[in-house]
């Protein structure tokens, strides 16, 4: 009986060790996409629109970082950051905007989406916030 009890003892040792391991790598990437998110923010040539006031792109990415940290717990996902940190005034319910330098309007969540989804597609995490099932591949159509 000491024996099943010390091999259950050291798989489940084992399955905690893994799935912390693995929560850290998706920790890792959630970080590193908002930072980058941020980054795009701070960095672009964007006006941004809150409750019909026009901010700079530093304005903009300092707001934002505020949100996240308030929100932060809440926070599992790139997506999640961008809905509750960078779409919409919590306040007014607007959303966000975001002003090219060549005049385009458009909401600030569906922009980001576009950045959040090229940072991906450089191979930038992908796996960040989903659980392993959903990166399997789909099972051959018949």
């Amino acid at each position: 009986m000491k024996k099943v009890t010390s091999v259950i003892s050291i798989y489940l040792f084992l399955g905690c060790t893994i799935a912390l391991a693995e929560t850290a790598v998706d920790s890792e990437k959630l970080t590193a996409a908002i930072k980058y998110l941020l980054t795009f923010v701070e960095n672009s040539d964007c006006t941004f629109i809150r409750n019909d006031k026009p901010h700079t792109a530093k304005e903009a990415a300092a707001h934002m970082q505020r949100k996240y940290e308030h929100f932060k717990d809440e926070i599992k996902t790139p997506e999640d950051f961008i809905r509750l940190s960078a779409s919409k005034s919590l306040i007014s319910g607007k959303p966000y905007m975001v002003k090219t330098k060549a005049g385009q309007h458009m909401k600030s969540e569906t922009w980001l989406r576009e950045a959040l989804e090229s940072y991906r597609q450089k191979g930038h995490g992908k796996t960040a916030g989903m659980s392993q099932k959903f990166l399997s591949p789909a099972p051959p159509a018949e």
